[in-house]
């Protein structure tokens, strides 16, 4: 009798988080789970994923054109430095940005703090046929409030199921959502700050509040391990991507977006019109010859 060939674990296997033990300290940010295991092997891994990557994303990108209404939407948390940004310009721009809705969400404005703290993520959510990037999300709204004391605990306590219902609400609506938690090291993060600090093309990336952020590590550290226990659900698990090697981050983005597209198996549309009679119009009775 033949052997039945192992399961090879991929890269939602291993990387999607245990709402029930989320333990971050067990994590190796700079581990290499699954997949490549080296930065050239990585490379050649992100060609021929950008190559199914552009052409998924053409076909979901035509469905909507013709109607229909699915989406996905690529969310990016994770410490400063972790790489979000990085990780969009990596991993967008292996598609046609004709597709693309990226949105970086800054500190709320007065006039989005007088609205509820979904009011504006809602209004950057990708539209039909689009895959849409948040840097920074919904999630700023519990974490920080928390970490800084902004508002009782009760209030940031009830966002979780705020947030829980919202990602139910898109996911029935035809939005396919991948939750990115970009995972560094303390070390790492310092080592970056460093970088920015002494490289006067990265000059502009620093702030000096990153110090206070960095000082509150521990209970930001706290923050995201609820976070990622409370808001993982099966419409929107979390993925804890180790992000201490870039390469590997980049990597494992892009294979967890390119693993949703083929769930979604967009096509074209079929056409309202029949193509013979449109050709026979325009080889025999062309308006303008």
């Amino acid at each position: 009798m033949a052997k039945k060939s192992a399961h090879v674990p991929s890269v939602r296997d291993v990387l999607e988080v245990d709402p029930a033990g989320v333990d971050l300290a067990a994590i190796d940010p700079a581990a290499t789970p699954v997949g490549p295991t080296n930065k050239a092997d990585a490379a050649k891994a992100m060609e021929a994923i950008g190559v199914e990557l552009d052409q998924l994303q053409e076909n979901l990108y035509a469905e909507g054109v013709g109607g229909g209404r699915r989406r996905v939407l690529v969310v990016l948390q994770g410490m400063d430095t972790s790489g979000k940004g990085g990780t969009i310009s990596h991993v967008a721009g292996l598609m046609n940005p004709q597709g693309l809705r990226v949105v970086s969400f800054k500190k709320p404005t007065r006039a989005e703090l007088s609205h509820d703290f979904l009011w504006r993520i809602r209004r950057q959510v990708p539209g039909p046929g689009q895959i849409g990037f948040f840097d920074r999300s919904h999630y700023e709204d519990v974490l920080v409030p928390r970490v800084d004391e902004l508002v009782p605990p009760s209030t940031w306590q009830a966002r979780y199921q705020q947030i829980n219902d919202f990602e139910a609400e898109l996911a029935e609506s035809g939005v396919t959502i991948v939750k990115c938690f970009l995972h560094i090291s303390p070390e790492k993060q310092k080592e970056r700050l460093v970088a920015r600090l002494q490289t006067p093309e990265k000059l502009w990336k620093y702030n000096p509040s990153d110090l206070a952020v960095r000082a509150k590590w521990s209970r930001y550290q706290e923050a995201y391990t609820d976070l990622l226990a409370k808001c993982s659900s099966r419409a929107a698990p979390w993925y804890a991507v180790p992000s201490d090697r870039k390469w590997y981050r980049n990597w494992a983005v892009a294979e967890l977006l390119l693993h949703a597209l083929r769930d979604l198996a967009p096509t074209y549309p079929v056409p309202a019109y029949d193509p013979a009679v449109e050709l026979a119009k325009l080889t025999e009775a062309d308006p303008l010859r």
